[in-house]
């Protein structure tokens, strides 16, 4: 009986070959445009979102806790370390203020010029959501809808297919107007009283560009503490403002970022580990 062939091995240079391969084609994923991706690079580029974690940017909050580097006197618990000595000894004990994340609130355009991102901005907002309790998300095309609790399930198919059964006008037209006052008037309060951040997803595309939109872009902006717009049209090098919603909306809000494939939305999630700002109105724009 004949002997079978001796299996070939590969060489530490066909295995070195193969990992640059590898890394080269991570490479290339992490800068392709969602938009041009096949449905193989579609499914892991969503592996990749699902695997991504935000970083916890900490908010000051008005609420005290012991602590020995603190900057606020605790004087109770300095006068009761005091009576326990009888005065002979005085420790002075301080007080530093409590940190929690803070909240995010996410406004996502649906309509359809914005298609070929939805779903990959979804994903990104449950891994988001699914590592963080705080977390809103309202989707608007000609509507406002709020998905928070849908999109809050562990299964992200399963989230994002209650979210699609949620919303009527997915891939429709386009009220960013109209959508920014439903949620000014029925959410802001509600969602926006902590210092959270807002992150508009959109390319600011609007059918309505009035005074009315600056109007509602400004609330907006003096609701939260800090506003960072979203837009994937930004991919585009030379990209000028020249749509009339555009130039209406830009003067109000904190950053205007790029948000088009997987390593834009990794320097965003840098972007959000950093220590929260006060309010302020610079704008800081991104490059594509």
């Amino acid at each position: 009986e004949a002997m079978s062939q001796p299996r070939m091995t590969e060489t530490p240079q066909h295995q070195e070959q193969d990992l640059r391969l590898s890394v080269s084609d991570k490479e290339i994923l992490q800068k392709k445009d969602f938009a041009q991706m096949s449905a193989a690079e579609i499914a892991e580029a969503l592996r990749a979102i699902e695997r991504m974690r935000l970083p916890q940017a900490e908010l000051l909050t008005r609420r005290h806790r012991p602590d020995p580097r603190g900057l606020r006197l605790d004087l109770r618990r300095t006068l009761r370390a005091s009576l326990r000595t009888g005065g002979d000894i005085i420790d002075i004990h301080h007080l530093g203020r409590i940190e929690k994340p803070a909240p995010i609130v996410a406004l996502l355009d649906i309509s359809g010029s914005m298609s070929e991102y939805t779903r990959l901005f979804l994903h990104f907002l449950h891994a988001i959501g699914d590592a963080r309790k705080r977390v809103s998300v309202f989707l608007f095309g000609t509507r406002l809808t709020n998905v928070t609790r849908a999109l809050r399930q562990r299964d992200p198919d399963e989230a994002l297919a209650s979210c699609s059964a949620s919303v009527e006008d997915w891939a429709g037209g386009t009220r960013i107007s109209a959508s920014l006052h439903n949620f000014n008037k029925l959410w802001a309060r509600r969602v926006l009283s902590q210092g959270a951040i807002v992150l508009l997803i959109s390319d600011g595309l609007e059918r309505e560009a009035d005074s009315k939109l600056a109007f509602e872009m400004d609330r907006l902006h003096r609701s939260c503490r800090r506003l960072i717009w979203l837009n994937p049209l930004l991919r585009y090098g030379g990209f000028e403002a020249k749509a009339q919603g555009i130039k209406m909306m830009l003067p109000h809000v904190d950053e205007f970022r790029p948000v088009h494939n997987l390593s834009s939305i990794q320097e965003l999630i840098t972007t959000l580990s950093r220590p929260l700002p006060p309010h302020h109105r610079s704008l800081i724009r991104s490059a594509a």
